[in-house]
């Protein structure tokens, strides 16, 4: 079987290289090239990996940034998960350990 196909989304780290720490820097950036996106949008655009992005949005950020496409979208291999055999049992945050909590039991009314 083939293996799938991710991507990481690297526009943030590029942003601080050259000295863009807000989201709201990129914005008029964006403008000046035609595309009007909100101030939620691109925070969204920047803080998270999308999985839908216009050509014209992509091809503006190239622009805004000064570099190739490889820099902001790295190709990686996804991580297989692996099956679950019927009825086992979820996997326990080894950090947790004795400080889970445990189910509550509801008994009769004591008044």
């Amino acid at each position: 079987m083939p293996s799938k196909l991710d991507y990481q989304w690297h526009l943030r780290e590029l942003m601080a290289k050259r000295g863009m720490y807000s989201t709201t820097a990129l914005q008029p950036l964006l403008a000046e090239r035609g595309i009007n996106l909100s101030t939620s949008q691109v925070y969204r655009l920047v803080t998270e990996k999308p999985e839908r992005l216009s050509m014209k949005v992509l091809m503006a950020l190239l622009d805004i940034l000064g570099c190739p496409m490889d820099e902001l979208i790295e190709p990686v291999t996804a991580a297989a998960r692996p099956r679950k055999a019927a009825g086992a049992e979820l996997a326990v945050d080894p950090g947790v350990g004795a400080f889970r909590p445990k189910r509550a039991r509801i008994s009769g009314a004591d008044s």
